[in-house]
C-alpha cells in the first residue's frame, strides 16, 4: 500500500495493466456485460428476460423436464428457477405439474404462449450466436470452453486443498 497523497497516473495505469490479467475480477464484469447484451437482444426479440429465454429455449430443445434438470443445464441455482417459474406460468409460457414418479419433483413444459415467445426471440438470439462465431472460430470457442472447464474445476476445489498446495511449496 502506498502512502502518497497525490494521484500517480503511471502507478494507476500499471495497476490496471496487472488487473487485466486477474481472472477473479474480470469474470464478474464479463458476466454482467454478457447479461446486459443478452437483455438488449431479447428486447428486440419480444422482451423476454434472460431466465425466461433460457428456460423456453431448453424446453423447446428438450421437451418437458424437472426444475432440477433445467438448473443443471443452465448451470443456475435451483432456487432462481423456482422463483421465476411461477411468473412464467402466470404469463402462460409454461405449465407445471408434479412428477408422477417422484412427487417431490415438478415437471415443467413449454405452453403455446411460451412457444410463440420462443419463436419471436429465437431468430434474434441465433443472430447473437452467429455474431460470436464471426469473432471466434468454432475451434477457438472449443478451446475457450476447455479453459472455462479447467477454471471451474479449480474454483470448485476445497479451499483447504488450495491452501495446502501453497504451503507444500
Amino acid at each position: 500500500m502506498t502512502t502518497a497523497t497525490e494521484r500517480d497516473e503511471a502507478r494507476i495505469a500499471a495497476r490496471q495493466a496487472r488487473e487485466d490479467y486477474n481472472l477473479f475480477s474480470r469474470l464478474p464484469a464479463i458476466y454482467a456485460a454478457s447479461r446486459m447484451q443478452g437483455q438488449q437482444f431479447l428486447q428486440h426479440g419480444g422482451g423476454l428476460s434472460i431466465v425466461e429465454w433460457r428456460t423456453l429455449w431448453d424446453l423447446h430443445e428438450v421437451g418437458p423436464m424437472t426444475i432440477r434438470d433445467l438448473a443443471t443445464i443452465q448451470r443456475a441455482d435451483h432456487s432462481l428457477l423456482s422463483r421465476a417459474l411461477p411468473d412464467m406460468r402466470r404469463k402462460g409460457y409454461v405449465t407445471m405439474r408434479r412428477d408422477e414418479g417422484d412427487g417431490r419433483q415438478t415437471i415443467v413444459e413449454i405452453a403455446p404462449a411460451g412457444r410463440a415467445a420462443y419463436d419471436r426471440a429465437a431468430p434474434v438470439m441465433a443472430r447473437r450466436r452467429a455474431a460470436l462465431r464471426e469473432v471466434f472460430s468454432e475451434e477457438e470457442i472449443a478451446v475457450f470452453v476447455g479453459f472455462l472447464d479447467r477454471f471451474e474445476d479449480f474454483l470448485r476445489r476445497p479451499v483447504e486443498q488450495v491452501l495446502k498446495e501453497e504451503t507444500a511449496k
